[in-house]
């Protein structure tokens, strides 16, 4: 029986553009339906209500310009579009660090994943396009874990997430590790393999029947029995950092996963009550464009270092 407050929409047929050239079609739809559960932008896919030049689809299907696509009706809630809190819409919109034609950059705030899903109604990229509707295409060009913070960059048009995703990335981090650090400058090339535990949820470990990652460590910084480090990411593997410092024996400070529980509630005496792992440089080289960002710690970061010192 459905909702007396949902509405049910028409049959359309959307042409596509040169700001959507690209995109896939999971994507296209969830731009869309703003406010459609993605479970249902994925039932209609697979029992073929859409349809791309009148051909059945798959999800991870790219779009051109000028395919037309059937957009079957669907029911939808008008209030949904309100559900997204106004304090998220108007914090990302002050997160923005850099913006232009090509794409835009934010210093993402830690507690917000970066897309919904899982429990969680909205993520950045769906709080984006609330904040931002007159923006035809936004697409996330790389994630940060839902506590992690800093440099996050989202592609305005097809044909630039394209370039951006092939595009050389170097991505430099801060975090704060249990310990004395005095390996200096140290290279960890140990290997990462995904174990799932209850309820789906991502595990990773050191396995030699992992995927090469590599990360490079430096020190920045003392503090009494921790150590404030630089991590040069090489490869882009889930939760690389966090597990590559454990695995040295210097887990990151504030990670209830891979980290020390005493030592995370000794901190929080001090403030900190987040992970310590901030995104804090990107570089991107895809010529003829060359960028460089930066994103300065959180508030609660730096008073957290100072309660230390």
């Amino acid at each position: 029986m459905s909702n007396p407050e949902e509405t049910r929409t028409q049959v359309r047929f959307e042409t596509v553009n040169e700001h959507q050239d690209g995109q896939r079609v999971d994507n296209f739809l969830m731009a869309q339906f703003r406010t459609l559960p993605k479970s249902r932008i994925y039932q209609m896919i697979r029992k073929g209500e859409v349809r791309v030049n009148k051909g059945r689809i798959k999800p991870e299907s790219r779009l051109s310009v000028g395919d037309v696509v059937r957009i079957p009706p669907v029911s939808i809630n008008p209030e949904a579009a309100n559900e997204i809190p106004a304090f998220w819409k108007e914090r990302l919109r002050n997160s923005i660090i850099h913006e232009d034609d090509r794409l835009l950059v934010i210093n993402k705030p830690s507690g917000i994943a970066v897309h919904k899903g899982s429990g969680l109604p909205y993520g950045v990229i769906e709080v984006l396009r609330a904040a931002r509707p007159e923006l035809e295409f936004l697409e996330l060009v790389h994630r940060l874990d839902k506590d992690t913070s800093g440099c996050l960059v989202l592609a305005k048009t097809g044909k630039i997430l394209r370039e951006l995703q092939k595009a050389t990335m170097k991505k430099r981090y801060l975090c704060l590790v249990k310990g004395f650090w005095d390996k200096g400058r140290f290279d960890q090339h140990a290997k990462l393999d995904i174990e799932n535990r209850e309820h789906g949820e991502r595990h990773v470990v050191v396995s030699p029947k992992g995927k090469d990652a590599h990360t490079r460590f430096n020190i920045i910084e003392h503090y009494p029995k921790s150590s404030l480090l630089e991590a040069e990411l090489f490869t882009g593997r889930t939760h690389q950092i966090r597990v590559h410092a454990a695995s040295l024996g210097f887990p990151l400070l504030g990670d209830d996963r891979y980290g020390d529980v005493d030592a995370n509630k000794r901190m929080k005496q001090y403030g900190l009550n987040r992970i310590f792992l901030h995104a804090h440089s990107l570089m991107i080289d895809m010529p003829p464009y060359d960028y460089a960002f930066s994103a300065p710690l959180p508030d609660e970061l730096n008073q957290f270092l100072n309660n230390m010192r």
